[in-house]
């Protein structure tokens, strides 16, 4: 479909000799070229059409009463679920393993999808409260970059943690290794039990 339209077409005939300057009458050109100029004009109808139609998508709702949910309604209800969609995105991940879980009965994979709704929740949850507090305090963490970073995702706080491990030595005395300086800085943006997790003490009030 053509959005533009053509005006003013003029054709210009160039002739072209073998010799350089200006030619005699009598003498023939090696080749004849034409060039095509013309002013485009868009066709501001066809173009706001087309625009209309890209910004459509569809939705789908069981809910059938206009007067309930209409359509601008679910356009909003839609947009405003953004964060749940990214979180069961996040949950898709193949980090989670939840390609790997077989269950046989329709009941144990409505069980397993409860779960994770609620794993789902808690991880929200915990990374709404690390962003608050690390606002509270005028505080950031590195990033992946090692940039400081004032909204990190918990995901990356989870990463950051996967090096800490748990060391039994003798007589069952516990010790954390690798609980370098900024993942303890980290740690004093979450609640006591968190840091009671890694054995370490309470902060100084």
């Amino acid at each position: 479909m053509s959005w533009h339209q053509l005006y003013d077409i003029q054709t210009t005939e160039e002739r072209h000799y073998d010799k350089a300057g200006k030619p005699r009458k009598e003498d023939i050109p090696k080749r004849i070229s034409y060039r095509v100029t013309a002013t485009i004009i868009p066709m501001e109808g066809e173009i706001e059409a087309q625009r209309i139609r890209c910004d459509r998508f569809i939705l789908a709702t069981n809910v059938l009463d206009l007067k309930q949910l209409n359509a601008d309604d679910a356009s909003r209800e839609y947009k405003a679920q953004q964060g749940i969609e990214r979180g069961f995105r996040f949950l898709k991940d193949p980090m989670f393993f939840a390609s790997s879980v077989f269950l046989k009965s329709p009941k144990r994979v409505a069980a397993l999808g409860l779960i994770m709704a609620l794993c789902l929740l808690v991880y929200n949850l915990g990374q709404r409260q690390l962003r608050q507090a690390l606002a509270q305090a005028a505080q950031t963490i590195p990033n992946q970059l090692g940039k400081p970073n004032a909204s990190p995702t918990l995901r990356w706080v989870f990463q950051c943690f996967m090096a800490v491990h748990l060391l039994v030595v003798v007589q069952g005395v516990k010790q954390v290794v690798n609980l370098t300086d900024e993942r303890q800085h980290i740690l004093q943006f979450f609640c006591k039990a968190c840091r009671r997790y890694y054995l370490l003490p309470e902060p100084d009030s």
